[in-house]
């Protein structure tokens, strides 16, 4: 099996790619297309010349990166808006596809906290509704899932097919082998977890030079939501 989990930032997917990478029978893939993502647009997000030149930076041989055997199954942590025009997607037609989501309020206090600039391209809630209408598959919620990791995650395992394990529910603290050298700006707080955090308090306000955002990423969020695992 190789699970294509799409996702913007900020919004559970390193503690779900360490969820799953932390099963003895996957093999975790963090944010594949990141460098070349960055090395075709100059987008100047932190650690750009970092990443480039420590990830591959070609589309094409990270699609065959992505489409090679794992042990015995591969887990793919994607951002949506990596996949710029251009970019292969032949990989991505026999994965199972799941859209990871969480209310954009929440994702934007969290992303703005780690960077000045954001635009709504930056939280790739446009490019995952054009994923989910081209590839289907499983919508979850990421506060479904902090309100109930062990249901969610039984409920989404039943509906992929795949096996349970226990193992999901608990990691060691510190960084991964698989983590991105991004991880170090982006990833303190999952570095400093074993588990998935408890369920979040009320909606966060969100700075007013951010209204734009999320007024059009707010109506996609609300369509996804309504079609998510319950």
């Amino acid at each position: 099996m190789r699970i294509a989990m799409w996702s913007g930032p900020r919004n559970l997917s390193t503690a779900m790619m360490y969820s799953f990478g932390n099963r003895p029978d996957f093999l975790a893939m963090d944010e594949p297309f990141y460098a070349a993502y960055l090395h075709a647009t100059g987008e100047p997000h932190p650690m750009h010349e970092e990443i480039i030149t420590a990830h591959q930076t070609d589309p094409q041989l990270v699609a065959k990166e992505c489409m090679r055997a794992g042990a015995p199954h591969i887990y793919m942590k994607h951002m949506p808006h990596h996949m710029i025009d251009g970019f292969p997607l032949s990989w991505a037609e026999d994965c199972v596809h799941i859209h990871l989501i969480r209310h954009p309020a929440r994702v934007m206090a969290s992303y703005a906290a780690k960077r000045d600039k954001l635009s709504f391209d930056d939280v790739g809630f446009e490019q995952q509704q054009r994923f989910y209408e081209k590839f289907g598959g499983v919508v979850i919620d990421s506060a479904d899932i902090r309100d109930d990791p062990e249901g969610m995650l039984r409920k989404l395992c039943a509906t992929i097919d795949l096996p349970f394990d226990p193992a999901m529910l608990s990691w060691p603290a510190g960084p991964r082998t698989f983590d991105g050298i991004w991880a170090k700006h982006w990833y303190h707080a999952v570095h400093e977890s074993t588990g998935f955090a408890g369920a979040e308090g009320p909606l966060p306000d969100v700075d007013t030079r951010f209204s734009d955002v999320l007024d059009h990423a707010l109506p996609i969020y609300n369509r996804m939501y309504e079609a998510r695992l319950k």
